[in-house]
């Protein structure tokens, strides 16, 4: 039996962007029988070291941890975390989260272009 994720909940705000990952080391996060990608994505928080702990305990228990997020048609989507990176800024918290997911799981969250509308 799969162990309950954690979860890392965004509440307010716009949906996140995501960004394609292309760092050497992450594609050691890729082994599985899926083909899967890896995406960056930042999230602002005033409490950025608390939720970096949450990750750590998470990986440390070998449970998984999520991320909980809106997407543009107001539907709330999760992806998995496998990586994270806490920063300390003057303007607040930045978490970096790389999250593992299929192409189509961060269609919704693409920009729309103008012409599509």
């Amino acid at each position: 039996m799969e162990a309950e994720p954690e979860l890392i909940t965004i509440v307010e705000g716009p949906p996140p962007e995501f960004r394609m990952a292309d760092e050497a080391w992450m594609y050691s996060l890729l082994e599985s029988s899926r083909p899967y990608l890896v995406s960056l994505c930042q999230v602002r928080s005033y409490k950025g070291q608390m939720l970096m702990e949450r990750c750590q305990r998470a990986w440390s228990s070998q449970r998984p941890i999520r991320l909980d997020f809106p997407t543009l048609s107001g539907l709330r989507k999760q992806l998995e975390i496998v990586a994270a990176r806490f920063e300390k800024l003057p303007e607040g918290d930045l978490l970096n989260l790389w999250v593992r997911h299929q192409p189509q799981d961060i269609s919704d969250n693409a920009p729309r272009r103008e012409d599509d509308a």
